[in-house]
């Protein structure tokens, strides 16, 4: 399949600490990647740098084809859209006019299709006219969504399918919540989106997407299916936590009540 975005010998230095070292990536049309690592593996780095946020020290990206430091900030707004991992919003905007945000210059008469689609995907359409301030954490965190959303939609009416990125999208979502999400990232990607997403828990991101891509100290540590990434010895390795990993259906699952924490002796 033709490759959405390419990420060739990526490297990000800020001063004497090395962020990311020489990593490459490549995503297709339709694929959903998931990244995992520890904290501070490089994961929110990498995702910033794929999307055209941060330049890379050496190495570059390449989206649909093209550098993406080629773009301009309006055209790389209709070609990949981004929920980043911390959104405050203090104003008293509503939760239709957050999500309409992701329309940029339309209108609600033109982008009201987008903007009810992507409230009822997210569950938030009895929610349109509420101040995003008193929502709760969780209900927040799935307006953005939405607006991201309307932004992916608008783009690819125009351009195609595109790139969705998502920073740790389930961090304040509830159970039900977060399978929403990870079914709503699906759905776009069986249309032709690809989808790259950083998650924290091992069995989301096992549910998330058919290949891993492990992150830890700035390098790439493993790429590949979930079968052959969640593996014990990998998460000994790169979490420095011992797990027991079963199958069901050939679709590896760790035993959250297995996991110990290996002694380093620091």
């Amino acid at each position: 399949m033709t490759a959405v975005i390419e990420a060739r010998r990526l490297s990000k230095r800020v001063g004497r600490a090395t962020l990311l070292d020489d990593v490459g990536l490549t995503v297709a049309a339709g694929e959903m990647v998931a990244i995992i690592g520890p904290n501070g593996a490089g994961k929110s780095t990498l995702l910033r740098l794929l999307s055209g946020d941060l330049r890379p020290s050496a190495g570059e990206v390449r989206l649909k084809q093209r550098d993406i430091g080629s773009f301009t900030p309006r055209e790389l707004a209709a070609r990949r859209a981004m929920l980043s991992q911390h959104v405050n919003v203090t104003f008293p905007f509503t939760v239709e006019e957050i999500v309409l945000m992701g329309a940029g210059e339309r209108s609600l008469r033109d982008a009201g299709p987008f903007v009810d689609a992507a409230l009822d995907e997210v569950g938030l359409s009895q929610f349109r006219e509420r101040q995003l301030p008193t929502l709760s954490g969780g209900e927040q965190q799935r307006a953005h969504f939405a607006r991201v959303l309307v932004q992916l939609a608008c783009g690819e009416a125009e351009h195609g399918p595109g790139l969705l990125l998502l920073d740790e999208p389930t961090s304040s979502l509830d159970l039900r919540h977060q399978i929403d999400l990870v079914e709503a990232a699906r759905r776009r990607a069986a249309a032709g989106t690809a989808v790259i997403a950083i998650l924290h828990d091992l069995n989301l991101a096992i549910r998330f997407a058919n290949r891993l891509v492990v992150l830890a100290g700035g390098r790439l540590a493993a790429d590949g299916p979930r079968t052959n990434v969640v593996t014990r010895e990998i998460i000994r390795d790169i979490f420095e936590i011992d797990a027991l990993v079963h199958q069901a259906d050939g679709v590896p699952y760790v035993l959250p009540q297995s996991m110990r924490a290996i002694e380093t002796g620091i």
